[in-house]
């Protein structure tokens, strides 16, 4: 198996989208014409954003909504090459600071932000 997608279900995907544009510099690839899903190209694996009114119809089951007060414990990692610059640069874009930048243990630069709908966005990069 390979991971092919990652999808946060969003209160709103358009706003969803142009705050990853904004934020992290990512590029949207595709959003269905119903507006309530949508796609980033990220590389590899895809970020996808899912309103959720069509989330409730795919998994068919209550879950509960992650909101700038209730965080969900999941978060998407980006490598950046910069960590205090995108750090910076998501905070101007209205991400709520979560752990500033900084060396860890294991020899990674770390920081990580909540998005506008309560998901952990972490940056990182390899210090060689």
């Amino acid at each position: 198996m390979k991971l092919t997608y990652t999808i946060l279900y969003v209160e709103n995907v358009h706003k969803s989208v142009d705050f990853y544009q904004r934020a992290f510099g990512l590029k949207h690839r595709f959003t269905h014409e119903g507006g309530d899903y949508a796609e980033m190209d990220t590389g590899s694996v895809t970020l996808a954003f899912c309103g959720h009114t069509l989330a409730g119809q795919i998994v068919k089951r209550s879950y509960q909504n992650a909101t700038p007060t209730i965080q969900i414990g999941s978060q998407i990692s980006l490598y950046a090459d910069d960590v205090r610059s995108a750090y910076s640069e998501a905070i101007k874009a209205g991400a709520q600071p979560v752990a500033a930048p900084e060396v860890k243990p294991w020899g990674w630069e770390s920081a990580m932000v909540l998005d506008i709908d309560g998901h952990f966005v972490e940056f990182a990069r390899e210090i060689k």
